[in-house]
Order: C-alpha cells, then structure tokens, then sequence
C-alpha cells in the first residue's frame, strides 16, 4: 500500500488554466474517488497521476517519490479505462496475461498469475473466450484482471461503470467494494456519478472548476456540505436551496424564508453580523409531513415504490420530501409541515460557505 499526494498541483492547456493549484492527500489503503460534474477537472487529475498527461506546475507524489518525470510504465500504477480496451484477438486468459508479458515476466510464471486473479473475478471459466463473447460485465471484470495480474501500488478507474447497465452497475459496484477490502491497496476512482462515489469511498473530493471543493468521508460531505455547490451536487432528490436572510430575535438567530420563519439558537451559524442574507439548504428527508404548527399545499406526488417523493409548496417556497410508500397522500392537498431545524443547512450568499458551525 501506497500514499498520493497532489502538492499545489496546476494544469493549463494552453491559456486555458485547468487546475489552478491542487493539495489533496490520498492515504496508504484509501479508495478515493474525484466526484464533479463534466469539465471539473477530475479526468485531468487522474490522467496526471497515471503520468498520460505532465502537470504545468507543483509536484506529483506516489509514497515518497516525486513522479511528475516519470513515465507510466515506472510509476508502479494500473489504470482501468471506461472503454474497457481488450484485445479483441486475444483470448480472456491472453488479455490478462499481456502486462506479464510487457513486463517480461518468464513465461512459465504466467499461468499461474492469471489463474489467481482469474479466480479472485470469477472468470475461471471465461478464460477460453474473446471479449466479443462476453458480457459488459464480463468484460470489465477482465479489465480489472489485466489491472490487478501487474500488482500495482495503486490502482486508477476512470468511469469504469458507466457503460453498464443499471442493475450490472450495482452488481459492479458491490464487486469493486469487495475487491478492494480483500486487496487493501491504494485506489483512485473518476465518477460524476455520486451513488457511486457515496457508496464505494473512503473518501471523496468533490471538485468544481479545478478546485478541490470538499475531500472527507461520504457521511461528512453529505451531512455537512462545506459550500453551496457541494451541497446541491450531493443527495437525491437535490437539496431544496432557497435565499433567505437572518435576523435576531431573543438571542436566537431567526431565518427568514419566504413567508416561514425559522428559529436557530445562536451558536448555530458563524455570522459576522445578524441582518446577513444566506442560502437555506434543506434535504427531503428533513422536510417532515403530518407534523408542525406550519401548513403546506401538495402539488405532486412521485410513488417510486419503497417510498414516494413529494413537492410541496409552504410559505411561498418549494420544498421536496421523502415519504414512506404506503403513505396516502394526494396532490391538492393541504397537510401539517415543519423543518428538522437541527439539519437545516445556512450558506454565504456571496462565497457559498457553510455558516452552520454546529449540527
């Protein structure tokens, strides 16, 4: 196992700058994935990792060694693409073998290498086939063998599901958590898809722009969005996000959405003067139904099977719930509503940051 590091780390193609300056600290064991939308920088970051493409500026680490000169074939790493990219003559047991044999690794050892990782995927019975005869499935799983036969120190996975279908990309998934809890090695995963990311990581850096927005633990970034962004590209449905501003009253703090008012204790948000206008952030399944002195007109209803999700409309603002999926509930209807005030999220209007300084 191995430690990356990304130190001040810049990236420009031309005058186009890329990565203005990236500092993010992968630990030895990690799987890390880089989470944004298209165009935030993620593929680069990786693509400089694997040394495909030179970093304009900072330094590039693998464990203690500096690898920004290094070409990819000496930095001791292995990287799964989306486009899966077997020989489509060569057999799944060949297409394994091929790093073994770039590496020169005697031809007598193969075998068994290629039959311990086969074993590890379960293609022991594919090994006679050509990819066209497999599965999309399949197929990534030899992908991966052809990854793991190097034993690199880190793997890289730029978007290795995306081509899969739904169900295959669940089962890809739990796969991909299992394999790195037998192996314990160091992986770097590029996804824009955040269940992915959420459900597979250690850690995520969530990335906008080129910059590093948010790196901590899935549970940390979803209960505690650092910024604006983070918090509305994080969570299905999406965060109701409304502006607001901030008033005192009693030595509490009291938000002001719409036509709601929402009492906070003090200590609550880190603000630099009362009168403040913010971004109110509240996820569904804080947004209760049934309950609370507050009344709410229900203007669609999406049953989804194990749970229905709602629109509402209270105090002028549109809000989105979770409700169980045995809940009767109509559009047109008017219901009891409040806040879990304890998980609304208060951001900068200006700059994003989160102003929440407890909960």
């Amino acid at each position: 196992m191995v430690a990356v590091t990304f130190d001040k780390v810049r990236k420009a193609f031309g005058s186009v700058v890329a990565i203005p300056a990236l500092d993010l600290a992968i630990g030895s064991g990690e799987f890390v994935s880089l989470l944004g939308p298209s165009g935030c920088g993620k593929t680069t970051t990786l693509r400089m990792l694997a040394g495909l493409e030179q970093p304009s500026g900072g330094r590039i680490l693998i464990g203690d060694r500096v690898v920004n000169d290094q070409p990819p074939a000496a930095r001791d790493i292995a990287m799964v693409f989306q486009s899966y990219a077997l020989y489509p003559h060569m057999t799944v047991a060949e297409n394994i073998a091929y790093p073994l044999l770039k590496r020169g690794v005697p031809k007598a050892e193969r075998p068994a290498k290629v039959k311990a990782v086969a074993d590890l995927l379960q293609l022991g019975p594919l090994l006679d086939r050509k990819p066209r005869q497999l599965s999309g499935g399949q197929q990534q799983r030899v992908a991966l063998g052809r990854a793991l036969v190097r034993e690199p120190k880190v793997f890289l996975l730029d978007e290795p599901l995306s081509n899969l279908d739904a169900k295959l990309r669940a089962h890809m998934r739990a796969e991909l958590i299992e394999l790195h809890r037998r192996l314990g090695k160091t992986m770097v995963y590029v996804t824009h898809d955040q269940l992915e990311a959420m459900t597979m990581s250690t850690r995520i850096a969530v990335m906008q722009g080129g910059e590093l927005q948010q790196f901590d633990t899935p549970a940390e970034i979803y209960h505690r969005p650092a910024n604006r962004f983070v918090a509305s590209f994080i969570g299905t449905p999406a965060m109701t996000l409304v502006e607001g501003a901030v008033a005192m009253d009693n030595q509490r703090h009291v938000l002001h959405v719409g036509e709601l008012a929402i009492a906070l204790p003090l200590r609550a948000l880190d603000l630099k003067q009362a009168s403040e206008k913010v971004t109110v952030g509240v996820r569904p399944e804080d947004v209760l139904i049934g309950t609370g002195d507050d009344k709410a007109l229900i203007r669609i209803v999406e049953p989804t099977g194990h749970e229905s999700i709602v629109t509402l409309n209270a105090g002028g603002v549109t809000f989105t719930a979770r409700v169980p999926g045995d809940r009767r509930l109509k559009a047109g209807e008017t219901v009891p509503f409040e806040l879990r005030r304890d998980n609304i999220h208060v951001f900068d209007q200006v700059s994003g940051r989160r102003l929440n300084s407890h909960g």
